[in-house]
């Protein structure tokens, strides 16, 4: 697979570790990342050296995701849905992969940040590690797959609260909600999440990627219909007035008034 100097790639035995490099612009996932994941997931689906991906950020943050007011603000309406499709079909075909995906969330994930590590398998987070899908309070709502996925992880009304309120949780509370199943300290997190890689790559991988298979087809239900409602609800809130003035808002400094139009 390529190597770039944004997505670095770490292979350990039946372990492939990606990392998001790029902290100066807080682990976004750039249209050209987004791009170059989409190209690695394509290429995993075929690969039967890899048991394990194992997903994280550089320095001290995870991925804050894609868009935020002030990016949106520079980009057309369209192309900003077209993105966010693009987004949706990199975690779509992430959750598909027949290797388990373990998330590693070595710092805050923030909007679709948030909605990359939900699509992923399993999560771990170190302690400094947070959580926060803000998009709200923006005037839109989380459009790659947090509605959908995180009710299944959390619940309809606990998913509902942070979402419509934007509050971020610490590592804590994530492992309270089910979120993450364990919190490491920072200074051993890698090394805890690749000791559990490996012993997953261990095991016999036609057992694992059948196992998945099997919970993924027990959760499909109802899962292709709120994806297509979710994109479709989102195609429509990009026209609307609150999503306008939730970007003036965040350039001019100052609380929203939404009207729901």
């Amino acid at each position: 697979m390529p190597m770039s100097t944004e997505l670095q790639q770490r292979r350990e035995g039946g372990v492939l570790t990606l990392t998001i490099d790029r902290p100066e612009d807080a682990n976004r996932l750039s249209p050209a990342l987004l791009g170059e994941l989409i190209s690695v997931v394509e290429a995993l689906r075929e690969d039967a050296a890899t048991n394990v991906v194992v997903l994280t950020g550089a320095g001290a943050l995870f991925s804050m995701g894609i868009l935020n007011p002030a990016i949106r603000a520079s980009m057309s309406k369209h192309d900003v849905v077209q993105l966010v499709r693009r987004a949706n079909a990199l975690f779509d075909a992430l959750e598909a992969l027949p290797q388990v995906v373990i998330g590693a969330l070595n710092g805050t994930a923030g909007a679709g940040g948030v909605e990359l590590a939900l699509a992923c398998d399993l999560r771990y987070a170190a302690a400094s590690a947070s959580m926060v899908m803000p998009e709200a309070t923006w005037g839109g709502f989380p459009g790659a797959g947090a509605p959908v996925r995180l009710p299944m992880v959390v619940g309809k009304a606990r998913a509902l609260e942070l979402i419509a309120t934007g509050r971020e949780i610490d590592a804590q509370e994530m492992l309270r909600l089910g979120i993450v199943l364990d919190v490491f300290s920072a200074e051993q997190f890698m090394d805890r999440v690749r000791a559990i890689a490996t012993r997953i790559s261990e095991s016999g991988p036609l057992a694992v990627r059948g196992a998945k298979r099997i919970v993924a087809a027990r959760q499909e239900p109802g899962f292709r219909a709120a994806r297509e409602l979710s994109d479709a609800l989102r195609h429509a809130l990009e026209w609307s007035q609150d999503v306008d003035e939730g970007i003036a808002a965040h350039k001019e400094g100052r609380k929203p008034r939404f009207s729901g139009k």
